[in-house]
């Protein structure tokens, strides 16, 4: 059906250059739980595309901790968390995330975005800068903005550049960083930036996204693997979204930057609360994280990584600096990601190319992600099946 208005020009025009450069994105229905072996539009797939690390988003004990929970409290929050929607599993969740973490006070969010977007935009402003890293995530870019706060990026992973703008500013504010940088797997020089942020007075956040849970002892993640802790990273922020298997987030802090967040950040004051069935079904997942289970998921997750980069290393693509769960493969132009993507469906392997805006133009590629839950065999398909589209695309480019 046609709908009653004229959709304006430049909306049509913004449309067409994305089709014209390959940027065009849609979303993909799945037909199956969020498993490795999936089915989209009723075809069977192998996904390596997924940021459910450590395979728990099926898992039984969350699905039963999350109908549990839900015969007692409900599914909706009902409110905001200052209103009447701060339920018992989201006051039971946050105490054990605190203490697995060795932080005063944890809040929860609804998701990551809102999580950046509270703290920054509440910590910063026209007279308190943000410093980020180039590759930081779009949502800690849009604390900045809405904020109003003055901005600058530092080169990726460089001290010595962030270093210079901290020096040249002469207000303290907020230096920013991801933990596990999303598109790219590598992991921030964060004791170096801790040492730098204290040296300058300067508030250090983090967000480790995509390092809680999978990385670090117990699952701590990149604060863990840079031998930090509450004091010398007073700001960390997680989400429940990747290895958790689950949905929402959350800040961890000091009872101080707590009380300021809980007057301030907007989308903490002004959104509902996560659902308590959801908060009960992650307070199980954040159990098994530190548990035997847990430990053996992280280990089986570092052997996919240790074989994938072992078997593509002979392959003519450049592997980036990168043990984490994201391996990314650069293939450069749109077009060509997304014709390597679609030969790799072919072969039953589901992975999406990522394009621009995304990341930086020219470094379209595809961003596979790993899986505790993967099997053996499906890492050899996985190999397999781009030994043997690499190795063609190569054999067509010399002819």
């Amino acid at each position: 059906m046609k709908p009653a208005f004229n959709t304006p020009d430049w909306v049509l025009a913004a449309l067409d250059e994305r089709r014209q450069h390959d940027l065009m994105r849609q979303a993909m229905t799945l037909n199956s739980a969020q498993v490795p072996h999936t089915q989209i539009h009723s075809q069977n797939f192998t996904a390596f595309c997924s940021n459910d690390y450590l395979g728990l988003a099926n898992h039984p004990k969350l699905i039963a901790a999350m109908n549990d929970t839900a015969q007692v409290y409900g599914v909706g929050g009902g409110s905001s968390h200052l209103v009447c929607g701060h339920l018992t599993p989201h006051q039971m969740l946050e105490e054990a995330l605190a203490d697995w973490l060795g932080y005063e006070r944890v809040m929860l969010f609804s998701t990551g975005y809102m999580a950046n977007l509270g703290v920054i935009s509440a910590l910063t402003g026209k007279h308190r800068p943000v410093v980020q890293d180039k590759l930081n995530h779009a949502s800690l870019i849009d604390g900045a903005l809405l904020a109003q706060a003055p901005l600058r990026r530092y080169l990726h992973g460089d001290v010595k550049s962030a270093e210079k703008l901290l020096s040249k500013s002469s207000d303290s504010g907020l230096l920013v960083t991801d933990g596990v940088f999303s598109m790219d797997g590598d992991v921030a020089p964060l004791a170096d930036l801790s040492a730098l942020a204290a040296r300058h007075d300067w508030m250090l956040m983090v967000d480790d996204a995509h390092g809680l849970g999978s990385l670090g002892d117990a699952g701590r993640g990149c604060m863990s693997l840079a031998g930090l802790n509450a004091q010398t990273m007073p700001i960390l922020v997680g989400t429940f979204g990747k290895a958790f298997g689950t949905a929402g987030a959350f800040v961890a802090t000091s009872h101080d930057f707590a009380d300021y967040l809980t007057q301030f950040a907007r989308p903490y004051v002004y959104t509902t609360a996560m659902s308590p069935a959801m908060a009960g079904a992650t307070l199980a997942s954040l159990q098994i994280i530190q548990s035997d289970e847990g430990e053996e998921r992280r280990a089986r997750l570092a052997e996919h990584v240790a074989y994938f980069r072992q078997r593509v290393k002979s392959l003519p693509v450049a592997l980036m600096p990168s043990n984490t769960a994201i391996q990314p493969i650069v293939i450069g132009d749109s077009k060509s990601a997304i014709r390597l993507s679609e030969q790799l469906k072919a072969l039953g392997i589901w992975c999406t190319a990522i394009r621009p805006p995304t990341v930086p133009a020219g470094s379209a590629r595809l961003r596979i992600t790993l899986s505790a839950a993967h099997s053996d065999a499906d890492l050899v398909l996985l190999c397999d099946s781009l030994e043997k589209v690499l190795t063609a695309k190569l054999s067509n480019a010399t002819r």
